[in-house]
C-alpha cells in the first residue's frame, strides 16, 4: 500500500498504522518501521488522531505548514535506502552523520535535506532522480 500514487489511500495506510499502534494490535513489518517512524514524531500525533481533519488537508509550505505524510516519508526512504544500501556508499555517509549528530534519527533528517533537493530537481527538470548529485550532496555533510 506504500507505494500507491492515490494520496487519500497512502494517507489512510498511515491512519491505519498509527490506529493499530495505539491500539497495540498485531502488524505486518512495513506497518511497525512506519509506527516506529511515527512514534518519534509526537508532533504529528494528534493530526495522526484525526483523520476526519487530515485526510484531505493540503499543507502549504509558503505558510510554515510541513506535511507530516511527506515528512514521514521521507525517513521510510532514508531507511529503505539504507536496508538496500542503494545508492552505494550510504551507509557508511549515514554512520558518520550518525556520529556526528549524535542519533540515527537527526541523521535522517539531516539526510533529508539532500534527498528532497534531488527528488525537486528531478521533478522540475523530468528526469530520473540523479544518484551521484545526492551523494556529494551527502559527502558535504560529513565534510562540515
Amino acid at each position: 500500500m506504500l507505494y500507491s500514487q492515490d494520496r487519500t489511500q497512502l494517507r489512510r495506510f498511515f491512519f491505519s498504522v498509527w490506529r493499530k499502534h495505539q491500539a497495540r494490535e498485531p502488524m505486518e513489518p512495513l506497518e511497525g518501521m512506519i509506527a516506529d517512524v511515527i512514534s518519534q514524531h509526537p508532533e504529528y500525533h494528534a493530526l495522526l488522531g484525526d483523520e476526519e481533519a487530515t485526510l484531505d488537508r493540503d499543507f502549504q509550505p509558503e505558510s510554515g505548514e510541513s506535511n507530516p505524510f511527506l515528512h514521514l516519508s521521507m525517513h521510510l526512504a532514508m531507511r529503505e535506502q539504507l536496508g538496500t544500501q542503494r545508492p552505494a556508499g550510504i551507509v557508511g555517509i549515514y554512520q558518520n552523520l550518525v556520529a556526528i549528530t549524535g542519533s540515527a534519527h537527526d541523521a535522517e533528517h539531516a539526510m533529508m535535506d539532500c534527498l528532497g533537493e534531488m527528488l525537486w530537481q528531478a521533478q522540475r527538470d523530468g528526469n530520473a532522480p540523479d544518484e551521484q548529485r545526492y551523494l556529494e550532496c551527502l559527502k558535504k555533510m560529513v565534510k562540515r
